[in-house]
């Protein structure tokens, strides 16, 4: 059984030296060549596609943009209630500045859920007048507050602003409701 490992590597070398047989090489392409799938040569983004989905994709980022964009219909000249700048009661203590950013707030939400139409705008706009000499008033009681420092009047009428207001539109919202029920009920009698 034990054989010399030189005869192994000698028999060994007889086989390495054999050559080929001619053509094999051709032969085997071939059957390669036939056993994978052909491919059909054709351009995968041909310039009508290319088109195609830059039109897609613009159009689809035009919806989103006006989808995304939902910005309350105001009536010019209205002016939403602005807390964006620093408020004298926010500079006097936390607690008071999480009032006023809750009553700002609340009206701000009010006053962009109204909907208003030509029959209501005449009352909207009465509304938003007294709305505008409300907040004038704030103003005025804010600047008063930075001249003479706080005061508990102050701070309390500045508050009671907040609260008017936020009741102003609370009561403007079931105004235009009860017009709009009016008008319904209207509407189902004529028909």
């Amino acid at each position: 059984m034990a054989q010399d490992i030189r005869k192994l590597f000698e028999n060994e070398q007889k086989v390495s030296n054999d050559t080929m047989p001619e053509g094999h090489e051709a032969r085997f392409l071939q059957k390669l060549d036939s056993e994978l799938p052909s491919q059909e040569k054709r351009s995968v983004f041909t310039f009508l596609n290319i088109a195609a989905s830059v039109v897609i994709l613009i159009g689809l980022s035009f919806g989103a943009y006006k989808f995304l964009d939902t910005k309350p219909d105001v009536i010019e000249g209205t002016e939403v209630v602005n807390n964006n700048e620093e408020s004298p009661l926010g500079k006097l203590s936390p607690e008071l500045k999480k009032v006023e950013d809750y009553y700002l707030a609340n009206i701000n939400l009010e006053l962009s859920k109204i909907e208003v139409t030509p029959e209501t705008k005449e009352l909207f706009e009465g509304y938003l007048t007294r709305l505008d000499e409300l907040n004038k008033e704030y103003e005025r009681l804010s600047q008063e507050l930075i001249k003479s420092g706080p005061t508990e009047q102050t701070i309390t009428a500045s508050i009671e602003n907040l609260k008017l207001r936020l009741n102003l539109m609370y009561r403007l919202k079931e105004k235009l409701n009860e017009l709009k029920n009016d008008t319904n009920q209207l509407e189902q009698i004529q028909a």
